[in-house]
C-alpha cells in the first residue's frame, strides 16, 4: 500500500510531480524516487523512460520525460 506524504501523492494526488526513475520493471512499470525518502511504483507505458530519467507523474502514470539521465538542465 502506498503511503502518502503531505499534498504530493503521486498515486492519488490531483497534481503532477517530477520523480526520478530508479529502475524499470516488467509490464511497463518503474520504481521511482519521490524525493521525499520514499519509492513508489508507477506506469511508464506512455513514455520512453530509462533509469536515471526525471519523469512527470500524475495518478501513478508517467506523462512526460522532463530530463534524460546525463543531460544538462536547460
Amino acid at each position: 500500500m502506498t503511503e502518502c506524504h503531505g499534498d504530493h501523492c503521486i498515486t492519488c494526488g490531483d497534481i503532477a510531480v517530477e520523480v526520478t526513475v530508479l529502475r524499470l520493471l516488467p509490464d511497463s512499470l518503474a520504481v521511482v524516487d519521490t524525493g521525499q525518502g520514499t519509492c513508489e511504483e508507477v506506469s511508464v507505458a506512455l513514455v520512453s523512460a530509462a533509469a536515471g530519467d526525471t519523469i512527470l507523474v500524475h495518478a501513478s502514470e508517467a506523462i512526460a520525460v522532463v530530463q534524460r539521465a546525463g543531460e544538462a538542465v536547460t
